[in-house]
Order: C-alpha cells, then sequence, then structure tokens
C-alpha cells in the first residue's frame, strides 16, 4: 500500500503544481503570443503538454481507483471524495478544456483563452484538493 500510496502522492502533487503554473503563468502568457505564431504555439503546447500530462493522469486515477478499493473503512470516504475531485478534473479537462484547445488551434481568440482561464479553475481547485487529501492520508494514515 505504501507504493501505491508513494505513486499517487508523486502524480499527484506533480499535477498540482503544474495546474498552478499552467494557471498563473502558462495560460495567461497565451494573450502574448502574436497572432502569426498563435497556431503553431497551440499546437506545440497541446502535443507537449498532452505527453507530460497524460501519463500522469492516467497513473492518477488508476492508483485512485485502487486506494478506494483497499481504503480501510475508515477512510473509505476519503479516498472516495478523492475520487470525486479526479472526477471532476477529468470532466472538465475534456468537456472544457480539450474544446477550447481545439478551437484554439484555428488561432487566437480572446475570448476562448478567458474562459480556458476562466474555467481551468475548477481543475486548480479540484487539484489542490486532493493534494490535501493525499498529505493528510499521508502524515494521517488513512489508507
Amino acid at each position: 500500500m505504501t507504493l501505491l500510496l508513494n505513486l499517487h502522492l508523486f502524480t499527484t502533487l506533480t499535477l498540482f503544481g503544474l495546474i498552478w503554473t499552467v494557471q498563473l503563468v502558462h495560460y495567461p502568457s497565451f494573450h502574448f503570443v502574436s497572432q502569426q505564431k498563435f497556431q503553431e504555439f497551440e499546437n506545440f503546447h497541446s502535443h507537449r503538454i498532452s505527453l507530460l500530462v497524460m501519463p500522469l493522469m492516467l497513473a492518477e486515477a488508476l492508483s485512485a481507483l485502487w486506494l478506494w478499493i483497499d481504503a480501510r473503512p475508515e477512510s473509505t470516504y476519503l479516498w472516495a471524495l478523492n475520487l470525486g475531485f479526479l472526477f471532476g478534473i477529468w470532466a472538465v479537462t475534456f468537456a472544457v478544456s480539450v474544446p477550447c484547445h481545439r478551437r484554439l488551434a484555428a488561432g487566437y481568440d480572446e475570448k476562448v483563452v478567458n474562459r480556458l482561464i476562466r474555467t481551468n479553475w475548477l481543475r486548480t481547485t479540484f487539484w489542490t484538493a486532493k493534494a490535501l487529501i493525499v498529505v493528510y492520508s499521508l502524515i494521517y494514515g488513512g489508507v
């Protein structure tokens, strides 16, 4: 169980740090890319970020599910809550963020970039909550 918790801790905290960087630095920087280079920039971003994020998100999802299944009865609620936040992350990612990036692949659109920034606060909040749950569980043995 320790290896599984460490894997989940690693993936969650890595994605937690990444989402805050994306939220505060990367997505706002979209407004500063020239319109002539934006399409190329967006395609580069989408491809590269997917190579980094998707394996981490998959490992996070599998380890979260496994932790919930194997949890002690007194900590099942924590891992269920963890899964709920994870579901929210995936829902926002594929229902909102991915469609925004698809639209931006055609070129810069200020409204779409602003929507991406605004709605990404949901993912940022969910990953922050997940990070707190995982760290709490590590400290207090809630596995």
